[in-house]
């Protein structure tokens, strides 16, 4: 037999292969939905209904006679929170509930490595399944439209294609272990002030560009079981009752088979949410019986305001996560708080660790010369896992700064600490409450100051907490907190040898840190071994490999919404008037010069970028652009590198960005080695959504592909052209 008919029987024999399992899967949806069709029919309407309700602050309805459980949910984005009693916020005050504390959502975009959010999604699923929960609150991915936002640091980046790419693999990693992931929220949910009445204006084109992609690669690629709908209102429609929204895109369009929950508090009204798309209603107000979707719905259906073939459709969805869930085979038993668990924590810590500067190439920190270390600031002892609103983790431990530098440098030096500053601010206090929090306590700096002056090496960790970033308010400006800047310049004026860590999980004001200081580190709030993978960057034992998942403005006003003075709003509506230029792609294209811009980090080492090759120089839509580059460490010490793809349309008949991130890539690469990095790109992602035709197009013409290592620091290029 020759090698080409070898090869078809090969080909054959995978092709059957793949029917054969295509066949098999569609048998099992078909008796899936025969046995879901079975059970709704056995149901009365009353039955029905109490399914799309909560009966308790995070659980929603069951059927006992036919034993359907409840469905339960729980927060978060962080790890699986404490147990809370069954009808109010307070504890449980249960001992066996403390959990791991993963890194939060910019920390994860930081590592920019989609096997970390796939990590993150495991932990969360199977710590969710030891406390019996079937709906993780995770991951939230709101595109990060402004600084200043309060759960900035919950969410992931400002760019639509690195977002999706992570939450494609967290929805998976959390799915993985027979629970349903709830990604939120949907839509454009960018800002905290007024979130529960703010109309967001946007236009098509920036919903389908930018809004948009996450979510839909979370639910095509990722098969997310369940969709928060967001607070606010979407071109006039909240979006807990936007047919647009929740119908016409998400069920219809993109085909999503799962169920819409509404933000807790989110819904509004009974014959709107049920005839747009909304399944579940939680954490609404006053008895459960008088919620928009329990007797007001029963009475709506019997008036013929609301089909019961509406009713059975949200029944059905609910019924089909059960079935990938609580009622699943083989479901995972679970764990918590486990050593893997702590590992994956330090690994996704470790990588999302941002070195910014360190121009007098004072780390890695030579160990064996340093003698004595006086770690400074308050955030050196604080933990992040709980704080401000919104939720936390009652973690098992986290290791904070000082801990990790004294586990790591305390055996060859001696470890001091001074305090610094006051972190005198709670979200839950007035503006007047908290007075003056940003205060130098200048008694604090002189300490500090008289401690610095007796070390080798000075460690100011400074930023903010979870306090004052927090759930249900933004900040007011850029500025550090706390009189951090005072601290910082008073330490550096003591201490040459000063290194400044900053922790905080959205963009700051460091123009006078850059300026003034050689060595500055970005933390994050980054879990339960958040102080080791801290020190072991510092030490060297790892390569920091961090990238910026936004732009960090030189000014606020520099911002598309404050440039523009669409924030807050005003007559509680804010119109995105930047459209698709949201956070590189708008200093980019108006030419506005960041402080640090997206996909920026340093190494301890150095990489040379040569031979970019794509597979042709014209394409068509349906084409794949192959591509390869060849990435060298050219230091001494092995590294990561996040190896970026930019794609510019040359010409372009309509507004576009000077360029937009296509691909990435991240590689480990040893000291003096070279890889191929090779990718494909859809030509079809090229294309822009036309507002006026309603559809997707693929403009014709020139196209430059970039090679880079930043969205400013640009390796290499090639040219292409895409025809008909």
């Amino acid at each position: 037999m020759n090698s080409v008919a070898i090869k078809l029987m090969l080909t054959f024999a995978i092709l059957f292969s793949i029917s054969n399992n295509t066949s098999a899967q569609n048998n099992k949806d078909l008796a899936l939905e025969a046995k879901i069709s079975s059970i709704i029919k056995k149901m009365t309407l009353k039955e029905k209904i109490g399914m799309l309700h909560g009966n308790a602050l995070f659980s929603s309805g069951g059927v006992k006679r036919l034993g359907i459980p409840e469905l339960t949910s729980d927060d978060g984005p962080l790890g699986v929170r404490e147990e809370i009693k069954r009808f109010d916020w307070a504890s449980a005050n249960w001992t066996t509930d403390s959990a791991t504390f993963l890194p939060n959502g910019s920390a994860i975009a930081a590592t920019w490595n989609p096997e970390m959010a796939h990590k993150y999604g495991i932990v969360l699923g199977e710590e969710a399944n030891a406390r019996k929960k079937d709906v993780m609150l995770a991951p939230a991915f709101n595109i990060c439209r402004m600084p200043l936002c309060g759960r900035t640091y919950e969410y992931y980046s400002e760019d639509p294609f690195l977002n999706a790419q992570l939450a494609i693999q967290a929805v998976k990693g959390i799915q993985s272990q027979h629970v349903a992931a709830c990604i939120k929220h949907f839509a454009a949910n960018n800002q905290e002030v007024n979130r529960n009445t703010i109309n967001a204006i946007v236009d098509e084109r920036a919903l389908r560009e930018i809004y948009f992609p996450a979510f839909k690669a979370a639910v095509q690629q990722g098969n997310a079981y369940v969709v928060m709908s967001a607070y606010n209102k979407l071109n006039g429609y909240w979006c807990s009752e936007n047919n647009f929204l929740l119908n016409e895109v998400l069920k219809k369009e993109w085909g999503f088979k799962g169920v819409v929950m509404s933000d807790w508090g989110g819904t509004h009204h009974t014959v709107e949410a049920a005839n747009a798309g909304l399944d579940i209603e939680m954490g609404s107000s006053g008895p459960y019986n008088k919620w928009f979707f329990a007797d007001t719905l029963f009475t709506a259906v019997k008036a013929g305001k609301v089909s019961e073939k509406t009713i059975d459709d949200k029944v059905r969805r609910i019924l089909w996560v059960m079935y990938h869930t609580s009622m699943s085979a083989n479901h995972p038993a679970g764990s918590i708080a486990t050593p893997d668990h702590f590992r994956d924590a330090y690994d996704i810590a470790s990588e999302s660790i941002v070195l910014l500067k360190n121009n007098a190439h004072l780390l890695p920190l030579n160990n064996l010369k340093i003698k004595s270390i006086a770690v400074i600031g308050d955030n050196a002892i604080r933990t992040f896992a709980s704080g401000g609103y919104g939720a936390g983790v009652k973690a098992k431990f986290e290791v904070t700064a000082l801990e990790g530098i004294k586990s790591r440098f305390g055996k060859t030096a001696e470890i001091k600490f001074a305090q610094g500053y006051n972190a005198n601010y709670l979200a839950s206090n007035t503006d007047e409450q908290n007075g003056d929090y940003n205060k130098p306590n200048q008694q604090l700096i002189d300490e500090a100051v008289a401690l610095a002056k007796t070390t080798n090496i000075a460690i100011v960790c400074i930023g903010s907490n979870r306090e004052y970033e927090s759930e249900g308010h933004d900040r007011k400006n850029l500025e550090l907190p706390f009189g951090e800047q005072a601290l910082v310049d008073a330490v550096t004026a003591a201490n040459p040898n000063t290194i400044i860590v900053v922790m905080a999980g959205a963009p700051y004001d460091l123009d006078k840190i850059e300026k003034k200081n050689h060595t500055i580190v970005w933390s994050w709030f980054n879990g339960s071994e958040a102080g080791n993978a801290l020190a072991d960057v510092l030490d060297g034992v790892v390569n920091p490999s961090g990238r910026l998942p936004f732009t960090f403005p030189t000014s606020l006003h520099d911002s598309p919404a404050f440039y523009l003075d669409t924030y807050p709003g005003k007559n509680l509506t804010t119109n995105y008037k930047e459209g698709i230029l949201v956070g590189y792609r708008w200093y980019d294209t108006k030419k506005i010069k960041p402080l640090y811009c997206f996909g920026y980090g340093l190494s301890y080492t150095r990489f040379a970028y040569s031979k970019l090759t794509i597979n042709r120089k014209e394409y068509r839509a349906g084409d794949k652009i192959n591509v390869n580059i060849n990435i060298k460490n050219t230091g001494n010490i092995a590294g990561k590198e996040v190896v970026q793809f930019y794609v510019s349309k040359i010409n372009s008949k309509v507004l576009r960005p000077v360029k937009e991130l296509k691909a990435f890539k991240k590689v480990l690469i040893e000291p003096g080695q070279s890889v191929n990095v090779s990718l494909k790109i859809d030509v079809s992602n090229l294309a822009y959504f036309d507002d006026a035709a309603n559809k997707w197009i693929i403009e014709h013409g020139r196209y430059k592909l970039f090679a880079a290592s930043s969205s400013k620091d640009i390796r290499q290029m090639v040219s292409f052209r895409v025809e008909n």
